[in-house]
């Protein structure tokens, strides 16, 4: 069964165990956090991540903007 968190994000236990990706990837919607915690740039992870589109990447990081914002105000 896949579920999805969002459009960009989904999670298969057929994919990665479970792991979250990016939706029609094999890639960790967590990497992106890790590169931009480690300073990299949104157009590094893209280039490293052909398969991730970058409208994918702004969506999850607008929705996680919102995400963080909402747990605060609650």
């Amino acid at each position: 069964m896949i579920e999805s968190a969002s459009d960009e994000v989904v999670s298969d236990p057929e994919i990665l165990a479970g792991t979250p990706v990016f939706k029609g990837t094999r890639v960790p919607a967590r990497i992106l956090f890790e590169y931009l915690a480690d300073g990299l740039s949104l157009d590094y992870f893209l280039e490293t991540f052909p398969t991730v589109e970058r409208q994918q990447v702004v969506a999850l990081l607008r929705r996680s903007a919102h995400w963080f914002e909402d747990a605060l105000a609650a």
